[in-house]
């Protein structure tokens, strides 16, 4: 009796998931090692950020999403090296000893991370979002601001800790804007006594001419005014130049301004893990700007057909950073890698099959480009929300999903996680003391996170595109 073909996988997201799953009835041994014991329903993410949703409904665990999978471990480790010639996965488990797990076929399907667009220096500034630390951090960091705004007596302090600025008009800065305007100005003003929430100024920076620039022009039409209805002041060809604890310098059409805020939020770009590089030069490949390391038609790997990557860290086909191509990558991987074990030769390449785009803007209000018709407003949000909660794994999280939106957004017009406390708020006042790197969930800068398995980073179910905004028309499109 022969041994299982052994199957590694780098990365428990939407891609190396649907590798997973896909080999469930092969005659493999899969083992999917990530640098987090969950997988991520990033499209959701926001909506922790904004205190909407508890973590758990986005962010199921590994180990019970593949429970029933008789021929799939899952280990919580970090990988820091790849020998091809060997076929094994150097890592390191969380105390720190070593591993080596010894493949047959490798997947790296590791996602991306922020991208400050050579200014790393941002991130101690403008955190992004790309994990379930980073949209806890952001919740504490917005809550945390309005209640330093009621404890401010001068008003021009009050006036720095009620201005939020979101970098970014792709979609998840597009929806982290609209969140924050309707905490502001329709969920907290009967909360507070002595501030009046409804005075924050909340601004929407972007580097190029339109905000949600891959869809139609009509559609980034109705979300500018959309959300300049809803109170953001909306800055397009307008750059983030410099930072530091209390304001944010912008480059925009009328010169250099200097905007007086405590509160930045990233969303402007992203970058390929740098397992995306180290694996690259294992294979004698070069990486393109954004960090990604081209792969075949088959996804493979030139020169190491047993070798695939896929998601966001991989340029295929010019195929957009979001969920769609990696989960249809995953299952296609999967497919392939079942198919040479039971005799099967035959390659089809890889083809993408584009379902459409969306984003939400605010309550009741979304776009979509999908079935070659354009949607917005409420029929936009409900396709919206139908094609997330479909996506979500697991009933009960979906369910769980239905009745917290139905609670928070619908009901009673409240955010029920919305949780802070003065330890909390105590580390980020540390950061003004020039401490702020050692604050536990301070969104960390692609060189501090080397060699980063997860989930592909701001993906969607289905495919908005999003060129990284607020900055130069010219950056990659991840």
């Amino acid at each position: 009796m022969t041994d299982p073909h052994r199957v590694v996988v780098v990365g428990g997201g939407f891609g190396g998931l649907n590798v997973v799953r896909t080999l469930a009835h092969a005659d493999v041994d899969v083992t999917v090692v990530d640098r987090t014991n969950h997988h991520l329903f990033q499209p959701l993410l926001y909506q922790v950020a904004a205190g909407i949703l508890p973590p758990g409904l986005i962010a199921p665990a590994l180990r019970g999403v593949i429970k029933k999978q008789a021929n799939a471990r899952a280990l919580l480790a970090e990988v820091t090296d790849f020998d091809l010639e060997r076929k094994v996965v150097a890592a390191s488990g969380p105390d720190g000893r070593p591993l080596e797990l010894p493949y047959d076929t490798l997947v790296v399907a590791a996602g991306a991370t922020h991208s400050y667009f050579g200014r790393n220096e941002f991130a101690r500034y403008a955190p992004g979002m790309k994990t379930i630390e980073n949209a806890r951090h952001l919740r504490d960091q917005i809550l945390l601001a309005f209640e330093m705004a009621e404890l401010a007596t001068d008003p021009a302090e009050r006036a720095e800790w009620l201005t939020f600025v979101v970098i970014g008009a792709g979609p998840t800065g597009v929806e982290l804007v609209g969140q924050v305007a309707e905490l502001a100005h329709k969920v907290l003003p009967r909360d507070y006594r002595t501030v009046n929430t409804k005075e924050a100024q909340i601004l929407l920076l972007e580097g190029a001419g339109a905000v949600l620039g891959p869809f139609p022009e009509k559609l980034r039409e109705y979300s500018r005014n959309k959300l300049e209805s809803m109170g953001v002041d909306v800055r397009l060809n307008t750059l983030a130049v410099d930072m530091d604890d209390e304001s944010i310098t912008v480059k925009g059409p009328d010169g250099l301004e200097v905007i007086r805020t405590r509160t930045r939020i990233w969303a402007a770009g992203v970058q390929a893990s740098p397992l995306a590089k180290l694996l690259a030069q294992k294979a004698g490949l070069e990486v393109d700007r954004a960090g990604r390391i081209p792969v075949q038609p088959d996804c493979s790997l030139a020169g190491h057909p047993e070798v695939f990557a896929l998601g966001d860290m991989v340029a295929l086909n010019n195929l957009p950073g979001v969920a769609q191509p990696a989960m249809q990558e995953g299952k296609y991987v999967g497919k392939l890698i079942a198919g040479r074990l039971s005799g099967d030769e035959k390659t089809e390449p890889f083809k993408y099959f584009d379902k459409g785009n969306m984003a939400t803007i605010g309550h009741r209000s979304a776009i979509a480009d999908a079935f070659g018709m354009k949607f917005t407003g409420v029929i936009g949000y409900t396709m919206w929300g139908f094609i997330h909660v479909l996506y979500l794994i697991g009933w009960g999280n979906r369910i769980g999903t239905i009745y917290t939106w139905a609670r928070a957004l619908t009901f009673s017009r409240n955010r029920g996680h919305r949780l802070i406390t003065f330890d909390d708020a105590r580390s980020f006042g540390a950061a003004d003391d020039g401490e702020r790197a050692a604050v536990p969930g301070r969104a960390a800068d692609a060189e501090e996170r080397t060699a980063v398995p997860g989930p592909a980073r701001d993906a969607r179910p289905v495919s908005p595109g999003a060129a990284p905004a607020g900055a130069p028309p010219s950056a990659p499109d991840r």
